[in-house]
Order: C-alpha cells, then structure tokens, then sequence
C-alpha cells in the first residue's frame, strides 16, 4: 500500500470511529452503529488490500466479503434509520 493510501485509510477509519464516538456519547445508537459499520467497512477493505500485497490471497478474498456484507449492513442500517 502506498503511502498516501494509508494517510487515507487512516483518515478514513478514524473518522469513522470518533464518529460512532461522537453519537454514542450523545445517545443516538442508530447513528452510532452505522458509522460502526461504516468503520468496519473500510477496515476490513483496507486489510484485504494488504492482504492481496503480501501475497495472501485466500486471507484477502475473506476479508474482501467481510467488506462487502459491512457494505450491505451499512445500507440496510441508514435504509432503517431513514423510513424510521
């Protein structure tokens, strides 16, 4: 992974966490979990990249299914917070 790749999955993961931070403090639980699965979208995306670049190619195709089922619960998630 290149550098100003990680800069911005850094970026991205830890925004993703202070913002289910920011919504567990202020009590808001269904903002909270989405951005939770936003994060875990993102982190498990990012790991399977590093994967597939150290070769690991079965441990890469797992961790790129874990990022997409994320993907479909962080859909499903706003979806519920919307019509809710």
């Amino acid at each position: 992974m290149k550098k100003y790749e990680r800069a911005i999955s850094l970026v991205l993961v830890a925004g993703a966490s202070l913002t289910a931070l920011f919504f567990i403090v202020k009590q808001n639980m269904e903002a909270a979990i989405l951005a939770m699965t936003i994060m875990f979208t993102f982190t498990n995306f990012f790991r399977s990249r590093t994967f597939k670049e150290k070769g690991h190619e079965k441990e890469a195709k797992w961790m790129q299914k874990m990022s997409m089922i994320f993907a479909v619960l962080s859909i499903i998630v706003l979806f519920v917070i919307v019509t809710g």
